[in-house]
């Protein structure tokens, strides 16, 4: 919870997909992490004279989040089909509103350079035993970044 707030605070943006806030398995067990974290974002852009701090709600079409989030009612989260596709093509969208959060870039070349990332995610798996450490990803993902901006 450390490591998430203080990324949080340190974001100028950041990203909560609540398509996992639903039953699952036997138990028809929910996880609200994501709530959690959209919470420690909402405290961070109303903390004080601190620069703002922007989020983008996800969830997917049809979600029934406001039964378990109503406060959320005020704001208009972005939907989804739940498809890596369609995923992108929602937070590129955001994000090209978003001031200085980007280059102009299109999810088709967001997707094109998505293998790259995988296998370099894959390949620090391998070496890590399945654990790579959460800031070799952030690089790694960085790296792919840099060759579609």
């Amino acid at each position: 919870m450390a490591r998430i707030t203080r990324a949080i605070f340190a974001s100028r943006y950041s990203i909560h997909d609540l398509s996992r806030c639903t039953g699952e398995g036997n138990e028809n067990f929910a996880r609200f992490n994501m709530p959690l974290e959209l919470g420690v974002a909402m405290a961070r852009r109303f903390s004080g004279p601190a620069p703002e701090h922007d989020w983008l709600v996800l969830v997917p079409k049809g979600h029934s989040y406001l039964r378990f989030v109503s406060d959320l009612a005020a704001y208009d989260p972005m939907t989804h089909d739940g498809s890596i596709e369609g995923v992108t093509v929602a937070v590129i969208a955001w994000l090209a509103t978003r001031e200085e959060a980007v280059p102009p870039i299109t999810p088709q070349k967001v997707l094109a350079a998505l293998p790259e990332f995988q296998s370099k995610k894959k390949n620090l798996a391998t070496a890590w035993r399945q654990e790579p450490p959460w800031a070799d990803v952030v690089l790694a993902a960085l790296s792919v970044a840099r060759t579609i901006a």
